[in-house]
């Protein structure tokens, strides 16, 4: 320790002093930085503050909530408690929590997946806490595959620590696996908690894992609760969900709150709980929260709550008295209306609380915020994974959208059939719903940046009210534009053919919202009356590509689009003589790579389709050296920039004579490579490119051009008219294409 530790001590003091009384803002992160700037092994001089021990808590969803109620539990058990409870999860927030801590029995830690690699080699922590997977901030974290990786190995370097995890999400019962067959963690047990029954819940359309983590091929479900989370076993390999060492059951959901037990699989719970003196792992568990993933926030904290010695009394006493006030699921009464603040930031988070919403069978109102901060990730191409097609069989709806990016939520939730309009903040919002009866529930959904900041205003006015004083902002003359709104009903189709659009492995290839460019594409022909048929081709499925008018082909995770890659290469045949014969092919990412005569296929460059003269091939410094960020092109497709975001490792070439889809007009965008300054490619009726987002939505010229080619393949391949495309209204969509050009200083 010495001189360095002391010093840090020091600094750490003196800035918390002067966050709190000089600049009054909270001192969740900065102690703790300059303190592991002054002392880097800070954490490791700490950790003996904790004579019993501490528990990190990660995961894609649900850390603070679990962290907050797992110390929460452990203070109603009598313990002292050090515990981050805000949220700062990197490390310089666990720093700052154990120098403001002082002495305790117990540390209850948040930590972000990626940086427990640089938390518990120095804390030694008793248990890991593995709550799920799911895909989020691609941008800044990259594929699940990174951060299994990283949670494994970061397991290897403190051996003794006990992984308790949820064994119904594959990508967890992997790294438990792993971890397993590490060097000196031989004798570590892993506990693994679930759902052993089915909750019998409505699926999304995009799950983050459907092929088996040892030997890729498709999982087998006896049943799924969401997303990945299930009962599943590999036909292949056996590799299936394991023993669960507390399976609840008797799950009950309902519209006022939930119930479960959780039955532990002996009282030792492979030996390890037996040394708590806890007599037993049975709990009972009930908790006025709303959807399905809080049971398995509440299975984790009961798992851990036996582990760490708690009685069940002070697990139930805790979930009673939980209000965290930290804007998840926190409820409001504001002029009488009800509103309810939650936290998502990425697509089962939003499919989530969009069933929550779906329990209320009232009219009401719904306000998504979304920004794309670093906090957040500045690639919201995952809205188009988020099924918001869910509203649109909810009655009648006042909906807004919010947040920096605002128009692409509008836009979104245009193409899922629901009408929004786009408010500036949340004063703008509360005075355009104040005419709307206050019987209208109100729910505002926040991704993570977005969240405070909406929160701050709630509780100005909330305390507002209890103190007499006016609010600011109250009912003006827009509220009355504020109006309960049916669902888009698409106009009736024309008596002809409809229009086949074939969507290739969309159970494999749909990483950044591809599907959404399938979407664009239906709507945009049914606002027309043209009818059309969009054939779902999945794994295993075959299709006869000349009953297809248009073909799309999205990219994928290296395992997903490994399996699609065999199946198209034995499409090779009738995909040329589709192009060939003016089918109309957009392929995005990995689909876009794949057209050429090779490609990247993990780490490996593999024979291609050959349907395109060009080649992909790796950067210099791996898959780690992509090219990210917005972009902008001109493109002969389109009279205005034609906009996306780019996300990749793979360095495209064009041959020469092949054409581009578009030149790059923005000083932040690479496109096919570090050099040539264009993206994708142009062939035919072949549209390649790594622009994603997806490409079509903030783009309708594109979305239209590739619609007039499709129509006269139809009128080629049935014998009648291609019609003239009427204009449509396209404000929201040029609204998000002007927000991105403008980021992009492109004139």
């Amino acid at each position: 320790m010495g001189l360095r530790f002391a010093s840090a001590r020091a600094v750490g003091a003196v800035s918390t002093w002067g966050l709190k009384h000089v600049f009054h803002r909270p001192a969740a992160n900065f102690p703790g930085k300059i303190g592991l700037y002054a002392d880097p092994r800070l954490i490791e001089h700490l950790a003996p503050r904790l004579q019993k021990g501490s528990v990190c808590v990660v995961g894609t969803n649900g850390k603070t909530t679990v962290t907050n109620l797992l110390a929460d539990v452990l203070e109603r058990a009598g313990e002292r408690v050090v515990c981050n409870r805000t949220g700062a999860n990197l490390d310089s927030g666990v720093a700052t929590a154990l120098l403001h801590g002082g002495r305790a029995d117990w540390g209850v830690f948040e930590c972000d997946e990626l940086w427990l690699a640089k938390i518990l080699p120095f804390l030694k922590s008793d248990y890991v806490v593995l709550l799920n997977l799911f895909r989020d901030q691609l941008d800044r974290v990259g594929e699940i595959d990174r951060i299994q990786e990283s949670i494994a190995n970061t397991l290897g370097a403190s051996p003794s620590t006990v992984l308790v995890y949820n064994a119904d999400d594959p990508l967890c019962a992997a790294i438990a696996v792993r971890a397993a067959q590490l060097p000196g963690r031989e004798s570590t047990p892993s506990i693994a908690f679930g759902v052993n029954e089915d909750m019998g819940l409505p699926q999304n359309t995009v799950a983050d894992a459907q092929m088996c983590q040892q030997c890729s091929t498709m999982l087998e479900y006896a049943y799924r609760q969401y997303g990945q989370l299930g009962a599943y076993v590999c036909p292949n390999c056996g590799f299936a969900r394991p023993a669960l060492d507390f399976a609840v059951e008797q799950v009950e959901l309902g519209s006022e709150g939930l119930s479960f037990s959780v039955r532990g699989r002996d009282a030792g719970v492979a030996g390890v709980a037996s040394a708590s003196g806890v007599p037993g792992a049975d709990r009972q568990v009930s908790a006025p929260f709303k959807g399905a993933y809080m049971v398995y926030n509440l299975a984790a904290v009961s798992a851990a709550s036996v582990l760490l010695g708690c009685p069940g009394e002070a697990l139930q006493g805790a979930i009673d008295a939980f209000d965290p006030q930290n804007g998840r699921l926190q409820t409001f009464t504001l002029s009488g209306r009800r509103i309810l603040l939650n936290l998502a930031k990425n697509p089962t988070g939003f499919n989530q609380n969009l069933k929550i919403v779906a329990q209320d069978p009232n009219p009401k109102i719904v306000a998504f915020f979304v920004n794309d901060k670093e906090g957040d990730g500045r690639d919201v191409s995952w809205l188009w994974d988020v099924d918001f097609e869910e509203l649109a069989d909810q009655g009648q709806l006042a909906v807004f959208a919010g947040g920096i990016r605002a128009n692409d939520v509008q836009v979104r939730l245009k193409y899922a059939g629901i009408s929004s309009d786009v408010v500036a903040d949340t004063d703008e919002l509360l005075a355009r719903i104040a005419a709307l009866p206050a019987d209208v529930n109100a729910y505002f959904i926040a991704n993570y940046t977005a969240l405070p900041v909406v929160k701050a205003v709630l509780d100005a006015r909330v305390e507002g009210e209890a103190g007499g004083a006016p609010t600011s902002g109250a009912a003006t003359s827009a509220a009355a534009s504020a109006e309960l709104r049916l669902p888009w009903t698409p106009p009736a189709s024309a008596d002809e053919p409809p229009l086949v659009i074939a969507h290739l492995f969309p159970d494999l290839l749909n990483l950044y919202g591809d599907g959404g460019n399938v979407k664009v594409l239906e709507r945009r022909a049914r606002d027309r009356g043209i009818p059309v048929e969009v054939r779902r081709v999945e794994h295993g499925q075959h299709t006869n590509l000349a009953e297809a008018d248009l073909v799309f082909l999205g990219g994928g995770p290296d395992r997903e689009q490994r399996l699609a890659s065999a199946e198209l290469m034995s499409l090779r045949d009738d995909l040329h003589v589709f192009v060939e014969d003016d089918g109309v092919l957009l392929a995005i990412c990995g689909g876009f790579q794949i057209l050429g005569r090779e490609w990247l296929l993990g780490d490996e460059v593999v024979e291609g389709l050959g349907l395109v003269n060009m080649t992909t091939e790796r950067a210099s410094g791996g898959s780690g050296n992509r090219l990210i960020g917005n972009i902008a092109l001109r493109s002969p497709l389109a009279s205005a920039p034609v906009v996306g975001y780019e996300n990749h490792a793979g360095r495209t070439h064009l041959a020469d004579g092949v054409e581009a889809f578009g030149d790059v007009v923005s000083s932040g965008g690479h496109g096919n490579n570090d050099t040539d300054k264009s993206d994708g490619v142009r062939y035919k009726n072949v549209v390649g490119t790594y622009l994603h987002g997806p490409l079509l939505p903030k783009n309708p010229q594109v979305a239209d051009e590739l619609l007039r080619r499709a129509l006269a393949r139809r009128a080629q391949r049935t014998g009648t008219l291609a019609p003239q495309l009427t204009a449509l209204d396209d404000a929201a969509e040029q609204a998000a294409n002007d927000w991105v050009v403008r980021r992009l200083n492109v004139s």
